[in-house]
């Protein structure tokens, strides 16, 4: 067995796959990876399963050796990645080998960045899954963010040349799509309103869980508090503060106040990865067209990954794998 060793790392960063399944009855939240095309797209770029585990990290990386050779691959946006001070790029897989260390930098145009080793993290699975679940401590490596002088476990990977993508992948500029419900009868007609025709910003208090947004604050008619009852990934709560609380991948499994929207399945990745302070807005559609547009979106997605080209073996790239 090879293992990744951590050298330096950044604040949030856990290994995630893409989540639990079937277990939100009994509370358990699904976790996963916050940009769910990113990380597939990663793990391709390597040549592993797409339900192998990888690291998510925000912000910023860090800095990585191994023991054994790998391959790597880093997607979720723009990124400074250095293979022993030699520049290498996003959304293409390299060659690790033993005595160069990996430094993946700051993001530059998002939050969520994803990298991918050749076998994938190789941790015990719980409750059929990979993935950290930072609020209960569950999964991942031992329930928590990595730390300095952590060693992930690797799998065996299967030999492949280093690829890259045919076209890039690119994130719709349009508004964030949204399904009314399931309580937008707490709100009023000017409420709703007041939802679709202000600017809403990406604030700061934000993590795994939700994320809050600032603006115009929407009162629901019928009062902040209801019955607990179960949420989705994307469901839009409205708290007596009358800001918005967007429920994301660690969310709670129920939820006592309002929702008076969901966010499209096909958009909450691009809503995660809008970076703080940003503005954005909301577009309403109905559940059949939300449906579609993700129908579409995962066809794409497949293209992109059905097409990814071998790279031209370098004579540059440190301790490259022969072939």
């Amino acid at each position: 067995m090879t293992f990744l060793d951590i050298q330096q790392i950044g604040p949030m960063t856990t290994v995630q796959d893409l989540g639990r399944r079937g277990l939100q009855h009994a509370g358990v939240s699904g976790s996963g990876p916050m940009d769910a095309p990113s990380f597939r797209i990663a793990n391709a770029l390597v040549g592993n399963e797409p339900t192998s585990a990888a690291l998510e990290f925000a912000g910023v990386g860090g800095s990585f050796t191994v023991g054994w050779p790998v391959r790597f691959a880093v997607t979720g946006g723009d990124v400074d990645i250095r293979l022993d001070g030699m520049k290498v790029y996003p959304w293409e897989s390299y060659d690790l080998l033993p005595g160069v260390t990996l430094t993946v930098g700051a993001l530059r145009d998002c939050v969520w960045g994803y990298l991918a080793i050749s076998g994938g993290v190789d941790v015990a699975p719980v409750l059929g899954s990979r993935s950290t679940h930072l609020g209960t401590g569950l999964g991942g490596h031992e329930g928590r963010r990595l730390q300095i002088g952590d060693r992930l476990p690797l799998g065996e990977a299967v030999t492949s040349a280093n690829l890259t993508l045919r076209q890039p992948w690119r994130r719709n500029a349009r508004p964030i799509q949204i399904i009314y419900g399931p309580q937008d009868d707490y709100f009023s007609a000017d409420a709703q309103e007041t939802l679709l025709e202000a600017p809403f910003i990406v604030s700061a208090r934000r993590d795994r869980m939700a994320q809050m947004l600032d603006g115009s604050p929407i009162q629901a008619a019928a009062g902040h508090d209801i019955v607990s009852d179960g949420t989705c990934p994307g469901s839009i709560q409205v708290p007596a503060s009358g800001r918005l609380l967007v429920l994301m991948a660690e969310r709670q499994t129920a939820g006592g106040y309002p929702k008076i929207a969901t966010v499209a399945s096909v958009d909450l990745p691009r809503l995660a990865q809008v970076v703080s302070g940003q503005a954005i807005r909301f577009a309403r559609v109905s559940q059949q067209q939300a449906e579609e547009l993700l129908i579409g979106e995962r066809q794409a997605l497949r293209d992109i990954i059905a097409n990814l080209v071998a790279k031209p073996r370098s004579d540059n790239q440190p301790g490259e794998i022969l072939h």
